[in-house]
């Protein structure tokens, strides 16, 4: 069986140092707000390329942070709006709505799957305050008509970037694009806990802190409340690995590279639409703008496609089958069509990546797409 993501490999590719970072934890008595968060925060920040890094949770309130901070300065308002991708998990529009601020949907380019740059300025409006970019399956989702958008009207602009950490816009990092980032350990993602796992990064000093405090219950010192908080907080124990993990992820993510090129220049069904590869695939010491945390084609008939591979025994997920604009939780956008939106979730289809794949499974996976 060739997976979609063995977990268990990647875990253990990173061994005897994982078991030796809890151990650590363990031993020292200390399991949260201790000096492996400090130290991640400090590591974190650097890689990404900002002066700020506050642990979370999850990545979902890393974003939701984000926003509860800029209503707390008084930068937005109930009721305010955000341009956020139509083509995305719906994570990115709970954090806006969870904060009672209105998510406004712009549908994404054809080919890219990240949001079209060109249909923005159409949905601003008095109430626009901010632009949520989300660096979508790995890939940069950043380019200078969005720079320009957000000068122009003088926007906040926060970066999604659960899915892309590690890649670049020219030579700055994805997480450090913007005035601030939201980031998700998820298990699966490129960097991933051994659990649930987020940060917000920035280098707005006043932000960083207000941040920090909401995610300790409102506290900035013990007992004492300033804010009405949450309890959002990355424990030393998802610190330590995350630690430990950070040392190997340009190279990881260069393994997903050379994997994803593979793909591009050996699927070669006339079916099957295959993601834009353009300036992707580049030597060792470049800059990577897509890093490959999905690698997700298209086809018309992508249920029987799937069958055909899962028989072959080839594992795939779908990304994501329903838009948010369709689920029940957002019935208020029922009445509102994105059809890129629709096309695209309506024939996506991720197949095995992860840097732990060997050459042969890759193989296998081009012959039995061609040979469908």
């Amino acid at each position: 069986m060739i997976k979609f993501l063995d977990l268990k490999a990647i875990n253990d590719s990173f061994e005897p140092e994982l078991s030796q970072a809890i151990k650590r934890v363990m031993d020292s008595g200390w399991y949260l707000l201790g000096e492996e968060v400090k130290a991640f925060e400090k590591e974190y920040a650097e890689f990404i390329g900002t002066k700020y890094c506050v642990g979370a949770a999850n990545g979902l309130d890393a974003l939701r942070l984000i926003f509860r901070s800029y209503i707390e300065m008084g930068y937005m308002k109930e009721g305010d709006e955000v341009i956020v991708p139509a083509n995305t998990f719906i994570a990115s529009l709970l954090a806006i709505s969870d904060n009672k601020l209105k998510p406004v949907l712009v549908e994404p380019s054809l080919e890219t799957y990240n949001i079209d740059p060109g249909e923005i300025e159409n949905k601003i409006t008095r109430r626009t305050k901010a632009i949520l970019i989300v660096h979508l399956y790995g890939q940069n989702a950043m380019c200078p008509e969005i720079e320009k958008i957000v000068q122009k009207y003088d926007l906040k602009l926060v970066e999604d970037n659960a899915q892309a950490i590690g890649a670049y816009f020219g030579k700055t990092r994805t997480g450090s694009i913007g005035d601030a980032a939201g980031h998700s350990f998820y298990p699966g993602k490129n960097l991933g806990a051994l659990g649930d796992g987020g940060a917000v990064t920035t280098d707005d000093k006043e932000l960083a802190g207000i941040i920090r405090a909401l995610a300790n219950y409102g506290s900035k010192k013990k007992y004492v409340h300033d804010f009405k908080g949450l309890n959002s907080r990355l424990d030393e124990i998802q610190a330590a690995v995350l630690r430990e993990k950070l040392k190997r992820l340009d190279a990881d993510n260069q393994r997903r590279n050379e994997i994803a090129q593979y793909y591009c220049e050996n699927i070669n069904h006339p079916d099957v639409i295959l993601p834009k590869a353009a300036d992707y695939f580049r030597s060792k010491s470049s800059y990577l703008e897509h890093v490959w945390h999905l690698f997700v084609i298209r086809y018309s008939e992508r249920e029987r496609l799937q069958q055909i591979l899962v028989g072959n025994g080839i594992q795939t997920q779908i990304h994501y089958p329903v838009a948010p604009h369709k689920q029940s939780a957002y019935s208020e956008l029922h009445s509102i069509s994105y059809p890129i939106t629709e096309a695209i979730q309506e024939s996506v289809l991720s197949l095995p990546m992860s840097q732990v794949m060997d050459d042969k499974s890759v193989e296998q996976v081009c012959k039995t797409i061609n040979k469908f």
